[in-house]
């Protein structure tokens, strides 16, 4: 069996990511699987590369910045994602992709395939496989869509844009994406129960044949550590009930949720028990300490972490990971912290409730509650049992979410369309 990936970017981002862990997870249950990609920012054995030459690499700088920029340029500054899909390039001269038993679409926006391109795949007559890592595949353009119902028309009237109307951009995506479709089959896989929901309203993929597969995570990278010797490795006493966060960018970036990340921080230190100089906070991935929140607790920004081991042992240093997130398909962060063993407290949105189960292995606050969150980091800093809890966040994800549980419910999937396709 030899799978290709198609994806944007390598290891850049969620869907890169996830993209690169379950081909790894492919290939440690003997599959042939292999990651291609539309620009690499440094050559690796990781993935291949459609952009190789001098002059396909400036293409595709030029597709990925046009796209980016003239998105930004139509849209309202909310800080929301937005695709326009009008640079694109075909793959379908690739050896690679003509020798594949079947074709793993995952995230290609950014300049790579746009809907007239992702139809000239049927010409390669392969089964083709979509993981929708966001909502883009069937909105006008938005990838996080949050109470926005417009894509179960025909989009249109689109909030993100500076000039909305019933036939505005986001309908003319909606149209293209709707002729692009529709002679290309192709089996969906939605990360999570969130994700096969929408599926199900949208009116450009509501027909289609959808398949919940989780992501899967390294497992003997992602592993807890003593606590102590974790926190004493990042010199904070063992003591210290350490919390720990993703960086969002600004105050304004809504998608992370940033201002209810605040306003719960400072709920918090304000609660009777609550003991502010015991408490010590963690942020990686920022990129600078200019334009970052002000937080009540002492903080560490630890940057951006390339390294996964040096990031697995700051989530074991973590007594709890917050994600105040309002929208996410099955964010990596929720299931690398579990996967140290690092209980979660987060809103009940997306696919979180998936991997996180209240009061088991973490807690899920009410939705743009920041008290709520406030109160499930309050439980476990008092919480006697903590170990348990501890124990029950490594077992979720070994339980449900391993290279191999996922590996074994791809090939699953991947054989069934391979003998159902025309030969």
């Amino acid at each position: 069996m030899k799978i290709i990936h198609l994806n944007t970017y390598e290891g850049n981002g969620g869907a890169g990511r996830a993209c690169l862990r379950l081909s790894d997870a492919l290939q440690a249950s003997g599959v042939e699987s292999r990651v291609m990609v539309y620009y690499q920012f440094k050559e690796s054995n990781k993935a291949d590369s459609f952009s190789k030459s001098l002059f396909q690499k400036g293409r595709a700088i030029f597709n990925i910045l046009a796209e980016r920029y003239l998105a930004k340029f139509l849209t309202k500054a909310l800080k929301t994602p937005f695709s326009l899909q009008w640079f694109g390039r075909s793959v379908i001269d690739s050896a690679a992709l003509k020798e594949a038993d079947l074709i793993h679409i995952h995230w290609i926006n950014h300049g790579f395939l746009t809907p007239k391109k992702l139809a000239e795949l049927e010409e390669l007559d392969k089964p083709i496989v979509w993981t929708f890592h966001d909502s883009n595949a069937f909105t006008g353009g938005c990838h996080v869509r949050y109470s926005c119902e417009n894509f179960h028309k025909q989009c249109g009237s689109c909030p993100l844009l500076k000039i909305s109307g019933p036939n505005d951009i986001s309908h003319w995506n909606w149209v293209s994406k709707k002729k692009g479709y529709a002679n290309l089959g192709f089996h969906i896989v939605a990360p999570s129960r969130w994700m096969a929901d929408s599926v199900k309203f949208s009116s450009l993929m509501g027909a289609r044949e959808t398949t919940v597969i989780p992501n899967t995570i390294e497992t003997s990278i992602f592993k807890p550590y003593a606590k102590a010797e974790a926190k004493r490795s990042l010199q904070i006493a063992p003591d210290k009930f350490v919390l720990m966060s993703g960086f969002m960018p600004s105050n304004n970036d809504k998608h992370k949720g940033t201002a209810y990340l605040i306003e719960a921080m400072n709920d918090l230190a304000s609660r009777p028990g609550i003991v502010k100089e015991r408490i010590e906070l963690l942020i990686f991935g920022n990129k600078d300490q200019t334009d970052v929140p002000v937080f009540p607790f002492k903080t560490t920004y630890l940057g951006k972490i390339d390294n996964d081991a040096h990031l697995a042992k700051c989530y074991s240093a973590a007594d709890v990971f917050i994600t105040a997130s309002l929208e996410d398909n099955l964010p990596n962060t929720v299931m690398e912290s579990l996967a140290c063993a690092t209980p979660v407290v987060a809103f009940k949105t997306g696919g979180i409730p998936d991997m996180v189960e209240h009061l088991v292995n973490g807690y899920l606050a009410d939705y743009e509650s920041a008290e709520d969150l406030a109160t499930g980091m309050e439980w476990l800093y008092h919480e006697e049992n903590a170990a348990d809890i501890q124990k029950e966040a490594r077992l979720t994800i070994l339980t449900h979410f391993s290279e191999a549980v996922i590996a074994d419910k791809h090939i699953a999937l991947y054989q069934s369309l391979i003998n159902l396709h025309p030969r």
